[in-house]
């Protein structure tokens, strides 16, 4: 159980901060800027989630799936926050520690697939914007791909106290954001896509 009856603790006036093993590191360690963009993906998710419009009884029933979809996917990101501040160690034992898991990347993989079946193939990029919902689920996707670049290059350096299964999930998850952007623009219908060499002389 987590809990937090201080906010301010000043053990980090000196530029150092705990990761959850208790270990102390310099602010800017990569795995700390690793765990912080994961929180900075989590807070956008946030963001997009208060421009959806999906309160009430009117609301359009699938932005409420979609909302519900993103509450559920925040709980994900303090997992994988957690994983990401909690080295592998060696000695650890499978459940002893909080962990991302297969399932939990599989089961954005089936979101994907369920909400990308209905709409149109795309025949370009698309341009990030659109509905402010839209909007928020792509700087939110951005994000995520900063977060899984983080994790690559934790992987690359330090493979061993680094669980493989939160690249897999970043990963999936900015595609899964892509997806419920396209769904947050009129299931598609709303998508600018982006036309190469558009500005330029003819």
């Amino acid at each position: 159980m987590v809990k937090l009856n201080r906010i301010y603790t000043k053990t980090g006036d000196g530029g150092t901060t705990g990761l959850a093993s208790g270990v102390r590191v310099p602010k800017d360690d990569p795995r700390v800027e690793t765990y912080g963009t994961v929180d900075e993906a989590n807070a956008a998710v946030g963001l997009a989630i208060t421009t959806a419009g999906a309160d009430g009884p009117d609301a359009d029933p699938v932005r409420k799936e979609v909302v519900a979809i993103l509450r559920s996917i925040q709980h994900d990101l303090f997992d994988c926050g957690a994983d990401l501040a909690t080295p592998v160690e060696s000695s650890e034992t499978p459940g002893s520690r909080l962990r991302i898991l297969p399932s939990q990347t599989e089961r954005l993989e089936h979101l994907i697939d369920e909400y990308n079946d209905p709409l149109s193939p795309l025949t370009s990029f698309v341009l990030p914007g659109g509905t402010p919902f839209a909007a928020g689920l792509h700087l939110a996707r951005t994000i995520v791909r900063r977060a899984e670049r983080l994790v690559a290059t934790l992987r690359r350096t330090d493979p061993d106290t680094t669980n493989a299964e939160t690249l897999r999930y970043l990963n999936r998850l900015s595609d899964l954001l892509f997806v419920l952007a396209r769904i947050a623009n009129d299931r598609g219908a709303g998508d600018v896509l982006w036309i190469p060499g558009s500005n330029r002389p003819r």
